[in-house]
């Protein structure tokens, strides 16, 4: 039991570290379509689409489309700032 929530704790750590990399690719490279962030993090397209739906989802990011594309940005500065914090918490007593 104690195995199996260690895998569990480990996977969900490794999709939330996925998400904050795609966050920050996307800061960076905002606005953009799914391949851009992809590109960058060396993803599948299915995958970064999949998380940015969910963060569309929770109001973190907008969408807007383009013909077949769909256009994805920060939703506005305040995210930006929570993000930034965010990392900032997360990386402060790692080595």
């Amino acid at each position: 039991m104690a195995g199996e929530l260690e895998g569990q704790s480990r996977e969900v750590d490794g999709e939330g570290e996925q998400c904050a990399d795609q966050l920050r690719a996307l800061a960076r490279e905002s606005p953009c379509s799914v391949g851009e962030p992809a590109e960058a993090l060396d993803l599948g397209q299915p995958t970064v689409s999949n998380h940015l739906r969910l963060l569309r989802h929770l109001d973190l990011v907008t969408g807007r489309r383009d013909g077949r594309s769909v256009i994805y940005e920060l939703h506005d500065a305040h995210v930006a700032a929570l993000l930034r914090q965010i990392l900032a918490h997360v990386h402060h007593d790692r080595p």
